[in-house]
């Protein structure tokens, strides 16, 4: 069992309230019939163990996690390809910012959101998106 609880009536949103993207699926997941908690990185940090958990739970490496085009990754990191998975994490736990896009735990099932669509077609009940 993993340090973020997850709840089939429950939808977790970890995003940026900077980021546009970030805002606005807030606003679609806040608009939906399920109990909602929405993680704002830029004001809750998130531990270095709750972002390797949510990597594992989409299924991708923690530095897929971060944008390396960023304007803060770039300024702060430069190119930097070949980092150790720590080195990632106190990126993400330094400049949260960076973030690639949302992560919605939707249940029991992580899905990475770069669009409002993205969660739309997940949480209609008519879609064959998560039940």
């Amino acid at each position: 069992m993993g340090v973020i609880s997850t709840d089939k009536n429950e939808i977790k949103l970890y995003f940026h309230s900077g980021n546009s993207i970030g805002r606005q699926i807030q606003a679609y997941v806040l608009a939906s019939d399920k109990k909602v908690l929405t993680i704002d990185i830029s004001k809750t940090k998130v531990t270095g163990t709750q972002w390797a958990e949510l990597a594992v739970g989409l299924g991708v490496r923690i530095s897929d996690l971060i944008n390396k085009e960023h304007p803060d990754f770039t300024q702060n990191y430069g190119e930097l390809v070949d980092l150790e998975q720590e080195d990632w994490l106190k990126i993400l736990e330094k400049h949260p910012e960076v973030l690639t896009s949302p992560i919605a735990i939707i249940g029991n099932h992580f899905i990475q959101l770069t669009s409002p669509s993205d969660f739309i077609k997940y949480i209609e009940p008519d879609s064959k998106g998560i039940e």
